[in-house]
């Protein structure tokens, strides 16, 4: 076999699996079961990092080309499946680019603290909140390294991490938007809470509960303002955002500290889990009955309905829900992108608080798990969600912020164009 031959077969080889990875990120698998784990980690590697694998594939090209591929029938073939490939990566990337371009446009009458003059920061790991089935619950602090201001007590962020309910750890997620917030005067908390199977649902929720507690109780030590609290988190963590949003004060899910007051002022839920029932029929197959039923709710769906609509985010909006903002693409396969189309329009018909969602078009599942242009361009908007809501309390009469105050402030931050096509105000 001369260098031609073997060039070419090579470059079809090469091309054939990139062609595979393409198009799976154009249409990720959601049903078959043998190839569901490797089209959601293929998928997502491949539209956050578009630019830099279409770079290399551009590369290897040159150098397969120039060994003579294009001399042997195989090459030819392999070419024009590279072409087509390389559309493909173009359009996933042009739709990255398109959502920053649409969000900052969304957001460009924004007042922010200037990017090029952002405050200092520090951590303090692993401090204890709680201890919960024989473990400690821990938490690490991101905040401003500058003095307090007596008098102003800083706004809070609560960071809860995502991993299925059964993995993650509390400083592997949500830094890109804590260093945001922390760098414009938020201090920031990412917290631990019980994993399953050791863990039975809701024992997650009750732990991310008790660090909303414990940092109320230690708002003066921690120089935030008690009355100000906030919470965010991504897949599992965006379903414990949307429960702890949704679920302020009820004495089920607070064992032991009944009377604490776990309120939160506004929620963002990054690729959420908002109906554990599966009302749309949208669901991995087999995933409540082979994953959720036995290793986090410990029951069949069959079995006490009654306690999966209440893990269903969904089954719980209500009128006096707080601010929200709710950020999902599109191509999520481990969080259908229905089931949040769904919540948004549930929560939009009942809270008398704005509630605003973003999705965002050839998005996966994580999107924001490291920089990208959509990671920076979807934390840029939800830090600029929850600075308008701080803003709008501020300015309200006494502790809370009148609904429309709200409204306003979140409206003028967002601007017109987002607040038409993103949100329905009541």
């Amino acid at each position: 076999m001369d260098k031609s031959s073997a060039a070419g077969r090579i470059f079809l080889g090469v091309s054939i699996n990139n062609a595979l990875y393409t198009l799976n990120a154009l249409r990720p698998n959601r049903t078959n079961k043998l190839l569901f784990g490797w089209s959601f980690f293929a998928s997502w590697i491949t539209i956050e990092l578009a630019p830099f694998i279409l770079i290399a594939e551009v590369v290897s090209t040159a150098v397969l080309v120039r060994r003579g591929a294009l001399r042997s029938t195989p090459g030819k073939v392999a070419m024009v499946l590279t072409l087509g490939s390389w559309a493909g990566m173009a359009a996933t990337i042009r739709q990255s680019y398109a959502a920053r371009h649409e969000i900052r446009t969304a957001l460009r009458d924004l007042a922010e603290v200037d990017p090029s003059d952002p405050l200092p920061v520090r951590w303090e790991r692993h401090v204890e909140f709680a201890r919960a089935g024989g473990r400690s619950l821990r938490m690490d602090i991101l905040r401003p390294d500058v003095p307090d201001v007596p008098g102003e007590p800083r706004p809070a962020l609560v960071q809860v991490h995502g991993g299925g309910w059964v993995l993650g750890y509390k400083d592997r997620q949500g830094q890109l938007l804590m260093r945001r917030m922390a760098s414009s005067g938020w201090v920031c908390c990412n917290v631990d809470y019980r994993l399953s199977p050791a863990a039975t649902f809701p024992d997650h929720l009750v732990d991310v509960k008790r660090s909303i507690a414990w940092i109320r109780e230690h708002a003066d030590d921690l120089g935030v303002d008690p009355n100000f609290i906030t919470v965010t988190g991504g897949s599992a963590g965006g379903h414990l955002t949307a429960l702890t949003a949704l679920t302020a004060d009820q004495e089920r899910y607070q064992p032991g500290f009944e009377d604490a007051d776990t309120s939160v002022s506004a929620a963002v839920p990054f690729y959420g889990v908002y109906d554990f029932t599966d009302r749309n029929g949208v669901w991995p197959p087999d995933a409540r009955r082979q994953f959720l039923g036995p290793w986090v709710m410990k029951r069949d769906p069959d079995e006490r309905p009654d306690l999966w609509s209440a893990a269903s985010p969904i089954d719980q909006v209500h009128a006096a829900a707080p601010p929200f903002f709710v950020i999902h693409g599109d191509k999520d396969v481990l969080a259908p992108v229905e089931d949040a189309r769904t919540f948004v329009g549930a929560l939009r018909a009942v809270s008398e608080q704005p509630v605003y969602y973003v999705e965002l078009k050839g998005a996966q599942h994580a999107f924001e798990m490291f920089t990208s242009m959509r990671a920076n361009a979807s934390v840029d908007a939800a830090a600029r969600f929850l600075q308008a809501v701080f803003d709008a309390y501020l300015s309200g009469p006494g502790a809370v912020a009148e609904p429309l105050e709200v409204v306003e402030a979140v409206g003028e931050r967002l601007g017109a164009e987002l607040a038409e096509d993103a949100t329905v105000l009541h």
